[in-house]
Protein backbone atom coordinates (compact mmCIF):
# COMPACT_ATOMS: atom_id res chain seq x y z
CA UNK A 1 0.00 0.00 0.00
CA UNK A 2 3.02 2.39 0.84
CA UNK A 3 3.70 2.61 -2.94
CA UNK A 4 0.22 4.34 -3.58
CA UNK A 5 2.45 7.48 -1.45
CA UNK A 6 4.46 7.50 -4.36
CA UNK A 7 2.84 7.98 -6.79
CA UNK A 8 -0.17 10.00 -6.39
CA UNK A 9 0.89 9.86 -5.55
CA UNK A 10 -2.04 8.63 -5.59
CA UNK A 11 -1.72 10.37 -6.95
CA UNK A 12 -2.47 11.86 -9.92
CA UNK A 13 -6.78 15.84 -15.18
CA UNK A 14 -8.75 17.93 -17.62
CA UNK A 15 -8.30 21.80 -16.53
CA UNK A 16 -11.01 21.41 -14.41
CA UNK A 17 -12.33 24.24 -11.79
CA UNK A 18 -12.39 24.10 -8.23
CA UNK A 19 -15.66 24.76 -6.92
CA UNK A 20 -16.34 26.73 -4.32
CA UNK A 21 -18.97 24.52 -3.17
CA UNK A 22 -19.99 20.92 -4.14
CA UNK A 23 -21.48 20.98 -7.23
CA UNK A 24 -24.94 19.20 -7.07
CA UNK A 25 -24.14 15.05 -8.08
CA UNK A 26 -24.85 14.11 -11.27
CA UNK A 27 -27.55 11.49 -12.27
CA UNK A 28 -26.37 7.93 -12.84
CA UNK A 29 -27.86 8.38 -16.40
CA UNK A 30 -25.82 11.54 -16.78
CA UNK A 31 -22.10 11.35 -17.20
CA UNK A 32 -19.92 14.00 -16.09
CA UNK A 33 -18.32 15.26 -18.94
CA UNK A 34 -14.70 17.12 -19.29
CA UNK A 35 -15.09 21.13 -20.48
CA UNK A 36 -12.54 23.58 -20.91
CA UNK A 37 -13.10 25.92 -18.09
CA UNK A 38 -9.34 27.12 -16.48
CA UNK A 39 -7.57 25.49 -13.23
CA UNK A 40 -8.42 27.20 -10.36
CA UNK A 41 -6.79 26.28 -6.92
CA UNK A 42 -9.51 26.15 -4.45
CA UNK A 43 -9.81 23.80 -1.12
CA UNK A 44 -11.63 20.51 -1.08
CA UNK A 45 -12.39 17.56 0.68
CA UNK A 46 -13.06 14.30 -1.58
CA UNK A 47 -13.30 10.85 0.25
CA UNK A 48 -12.53 7.17 -1.64
CA UNK A 49 -12.99 3.65 -1.42
CA UNK A 50 -9.97 2.25 -0.98
CA UNK A 51 -9.70 -1.59 -3.24
CA UNK A 52 -6.78 -4.01 -2.97
CA UNK A 53 -6.28 -6.46 -4.88
CA UNK A 54 -9.85 -6.22 -6.13
CA UNK A 55 -11.54 -6.56 -2.98
CA UNK A 56 -12.47 -3.63 -0.57
CA UNK A 57 -9.80 -2.94 2.20
CA UNK A 58 -11.09 0.40 3.37
CA UNK A 59 -11.22 4.44 2.88
CA UNK A 60 -9.06 7.40 1.77
CA UNK A 61 -9.41 11.11 2.31
CA UNK A 62 -7.65 13.44 0.22
CA UNK A 63 -7.82 17.29 1.48
CA UNK A 64 -6.55 20.43 0.04
CA UNK A 65 -6.63 23.59 2.89
CA UNK A 66 -5.69 27.05 2.21
CA UNK A 67 -3.56 28.15 5.33
CA UNK A 68 -2.41 32.11 4.82
CA UNK A 69 -1.57 33.93 2.22
CA UNK A 70 -0.13 31.68 -0.85
CA UNK A 71 0.49 29.32 1.68
CA UNK A 72 -1.39 25.59 0.99
CA UNK A 73 -1.75 22.09 2.78
CA UNK A 74 -2.36 18.86 1.11
CA UNK A 75 -3.37 15.94 3.08
CA UNK A 76 -3.96 11.96 1.97
CA UNK A 77 -4.98 9.39 4.69
CA UNK A 78 -5.70 5.77 3.76
CA UNK A 79 -7.25 3.96 7.00
CA UNK A 80 -7.29 -0.23 5.61
CA UNK A 81 -10.03 -1.71 8.02
CA UNK A 82 -10.61 -4.75 5.76
CA UNK A 83 -9.22 -8.03 4.57
CA UNK A 84 -5.27 -8.30 4.33
CA UNK A 85 -4.64 -4.30 5.16
CA UNK A 86 -6.79 -4.63 8.43
CA UNK A 87 -4.74 -7.99 9.26
CA UNK A 88 -1.86 -5.49 8.78
CA UNK A 89 -3.14 -2.60 10.54
CA UNK A 90 -2.21 -0.15 7.84
CA UNK A 91 -3.03 3.17 8.69
CA UNK A 92 -1.27 6.07 6.41
CA UNK A 93 -1.08 10.00 6.65
CA UNK A 94 0.43 11.82 4.48
CA UNK A 95 0.87 15.71 4.06
CA UNK A 96 2.69 18.42 2.52
CA UNK A 97 2.79 22.41 2.97
CA UNK A 98 3.37 23.78 -0.20
CA UNK A 99 2.93 27.97 -1.52
CA UNK A 100 1.52 28.94 -4.99
CA UNK A 101 2.69 31.59 -7.03
CA UNK A 102 1.00 32.23 -10.28
CA UNK A 103 3.53 32.59 -13.46
CA UNK A 104 2.48 33.82 -16.92
CA UNK A 105 2.01 30.55 -18.44
CA UNK A 106 1.36 28.14 -15.33
CA UNK A 107 0.69 28.11 -11.67
CA UNK A 108 3.69 27.01 -9.64
CA UNK A 109 2.99 24.36 -6.67
CA UNK A 110 5.92 24.46 -4.38
CA UNK A 111 6.65 22.00 -1.51
CA UNK A 112 7.76 23.64 1.53
CA UNK A 113 7.75 20.92 4.05
CA UNK A 114 6.37 16.96 3.82
CA UNK A 115 5.50 14.18 6.27
CA UNK A 116 4.47 10.87 6.44
CA UNK A 117 3.06 8.82 9.60
CA UNK A 118 2.62 5.13 8.90
CA UNK A 119 1.79 2.87 11.38
CA UNK A 120 0.99 -1.12 10.76
CA UNK A 121 1.78 -4.43 12.76
CA UNK A 122 5.28 -4.71 10.94
CA UNK A 123 6.44 -1.40 12.23
CA UNK A 124 5.79 2.21 12.74
CA UNK A 125 7.95 4.77 10.20
CA UNK A 126 7.67 8.66 10.28
CA UNK A 127 9.64 10.47 7.71
CA UNK A 128 9.69 14.46 7.74
CA UNK A 129 11.00 16.48 4.24
CA UNK A 130 12.30 20.35 4.32
CA UNK A 131 12.67 22.03 0.98
CA UNK A 132 14.72 24.69 1.18
CA UNK A 133 14.49 27.04 -1.61
CA UNK A 134 16.95 29.63 -0.81
CA UNK A 135 19.84 26.94 -0.40
CA UNK A 136 18.04 24.44 -3.21
CA UNK A 137 18.02 21.51 -1.88
CA UNK A 138 15.53 19.14 0.58
CA UNK A 139 16.46 17.08 3.28
CA UNK A 140 14.74 13.76 5.35
CA UNK A 141 14.53 13.07 8.99
CA UNK A 142 12.77 10.15 10.59
CA UNK A 143 13.06 6.11 9.52
CA UNK A 144 14.53 7.21 5.94
CA UNK A 145 17.21 4.60 4.28
CA UNK A 146 20.82 5.38 4.68
CA UNK A 147 21.30 5.98 0.83
CA UNK A 148 18.42 8.90 1.03
CA UNK A 149 19.62 10.74 4.01
CA UNK A 150 22.19 13.18 1.49
CA UNK A 151 20.05 16.35 0.70
CA UNK A 152 19.03 16.39 -2.52
CA UNK A 153 19.19 19.30 -5.27
CA UNK A 154 16.19 20.90 -5.88
CA UNK A 155 14.87 22.60 -9.53
CA UNK A 156 12.40 24.76 -10.31
CA UNK A 157 8.83 22.93 -10.50
CA UNK A 158 9.89 20.56 -8.79
CA UNK A 159 7.30 18.81 -6.41
CA UNK A 160 6.31 16.49 -3.73
CA UNK A 161 4.65 12.95 -4.50
CA UNK A 162 1.39 14.30 -3.28
CA UNK A 163 1.15 17.51 -5.33
CA UNK A 164 1.98 15.88 -8.64
CA UNK A 165 -2.27 15.10 -8.33
CA UNK A 166 -2.63 18.63 -8.40
CA UNK A 167 -0.23 19.32 -11.11
CA UNK A 168 -2.29 16.83 -13.22
CA UNK A 169 -5.94 18.51 -12.74
CA UNK A 170 -3.72 21.44 -13.75
CA UNK A 171 -1.86 20.87 -16.35
CA UNK A 172 -3.41 17.68 -18.57
CA UNK A 173 -5.23 18.07 -21.83
CA UNK A 174 -6.26 15.75 -24.77
CA UNK A 175 -3.31 14.04 -25.88
CA UNK A 176 -1.23 15.93 -24.09
CA UNK A 177 2.48 14.00 -22.63
CA UNK A 178 2.86 15.30 -19.19
CA UNK A 179 6.72 15.49 -17.46
CA UNK A 180 7.57 16.43 -13.49
CA UNK A 181 10.52 15.82 -11.57
CA UNK A 182 9.43 14.43 -8.25
CA UNK A 183 11.58 14.99 -4.86
CA UNK A 184 10.38 12.83 -2.06
CA UNK A 185 11.63 10.67 0.58
CA UNK A 186 15.49 11.50 -0.06
CA UNK A 187 15.44 10.81 -4.09
CA UNK A 188 14.50 12.52 -7.55
CA UNK A 189 12.40 10.84 -9.54
CA UNK A 190 11.58 11.39 -13.39
CA UNK A 191 7.54 11.09 -13.65
CA UNK A 192 6.13 10.72 -17.35
CA UNK A 193 2.16 10.80 -18.18
CA UNK A 194 0.04 10.24 -21.33
CA UNK A 195 -2.97 11.88 -21.87
CA UNK A 196 -5.40 9.84 -24.02
CA UNK A 197 -6.63 11.73 -27.14
CA UNK A 198 -10.54 10.61 -26.78
CA UNK A 199 -12.43 10.59 -23.65
CA UNK A 200 -14.29 7.96 -21.86
CA UNK A 201 -17.09 6.89 -19.65
CA UNK A 202 -15.69 5.78 -16.14
CA UNK A 203 -18.43 4.14 -14.04
CA UNK A 204 -17.64 5.14 -10.19
CA UNK A 205 -20.24 3.33 -7.72
CA UNK A 206 -23.56 4.50 -8.60
CA UNK A 207 -22.04 7.47 -10.98
CA UNK A 208 -20.76 7.55 -14.54
CA UNK A 209 -18.19 10.81 -15.46
CA UNK A 210 -16.99 11.21 -18.89
CA UNK A 211 -13.23 11.00 -18.11
CA UNK A 212 -10.09 11.98 -19.38
CA UNK A 213 -7.21 8.82 -19.18
CA UNK A 214 -4.01 10.03 -17.84
CA UNK A 215 -1.53 7.14 -17.67
CA UNK A 216 2.62 6.69 -16.24
CA UNK A 217 4.53 5.81 -18.92
CA UNK A 218 7.97 5.20 -17.54
CA UNK A 219 6.58 3.12 -14.63
CA UNK A 220 8.13 -0.22 -15.55
CA UNK A 221 5.94 -3.22 -14.69
CA UNK A 222 3.80 -1.06 -11.77
CA UNK A 223 0.82 0.64 -14.10
CA UNK A 224 -0.31 3.83 -12.85
CA UNK A 225 -3.40 5.20 -14.22
CA UNK A 226 -5.92 8.74 -13.03
CA UNK A 227 -9.07 9.37 -14.68
CA UNK A 228 -10.23 13.26 -14.30
CA UNK A 229 -13.49 14.81 -15.21
CA UNK A 230 -14.39 18.38 -15.37
CA UNK A 231 -15.98 19.81 -12.29
CA UNK A 232 -14.52 17.74 -10.09
CA UNK A 233 -11.36 19.04 -7.92
CA UNK A 234 -9.44 15.86 -7.86
CA UNK A 235 -9.08 12.51 -9.69
CA UNK A 236 -12.14 10.35 -9.71
CA UNK A 237 -10.36 7.07 -9.71
CA UNK A 238 -6.97 6.48 -9.30
CA UNK A 239 -5.42 2.85 -10.37
CA UNK A 240 -2.00 1.23 -9.79
CA UNK A 241 -1.25 -2.08 -11.11
CA UNK A 242 1.78 -4.45 -10.56
CA UNK A 243 2.66 -7.08 -13.49
CA UNK A 244 -0.34 -6.72 -15.22
CA UNK A 245 -2.79 -7.26 -12.20
CA UNK A 246 -4.91 -4.41 -10.33
CA UNK A 247 -3.09 -3.87 -7.18
CA UNK A 248 -4.36 -0.07 -5.17
CA UNK A 249 -7.39 1.10 -6.76
CA UNK A 250 -9.04 4.59 -4.83
CA UNK A 251 -12.74 5.33 -6.64
CA UNK A 252 -14.51 8.69 -5.50
CA UNK A 253 -17.56 8.57 -3.60
CA UNK A 254 -17.89 12.15 -2.18
CA UNK A 255 -16.12 15.53 -2.65
CA UNK A 256 -16.97 18.66 -1.33
CA UNK A 257 -15.52 22.36 -1.67
CA UNK A 258 -14.27 23.64 1.58
CA UNK A 259 -15.13 27.72 2.59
Amino acid sequence: MTKLLSGLVFIACAAPAFAQQAPASPSPATPVEVGATPWKLEPFTATYEAWYKGKRAGDATLQVVHKAGNQWRMDLGIHGDRGVASLLRLNIQQSTVFDVTELPTTTLLRPLSQSTVRKAIFGDKEMTGAYDWWKNQATWTGKIDPDRQAPVPLQQGDMSSLLLDLAIMRDARPGAALDYRVVDNGRAKEYTYKVAADTEIVPVGELSYDAMRVERTNAGDREQVFWVASGVPTPVRMLQRNDGEDAIDLRLIDYQGVQ
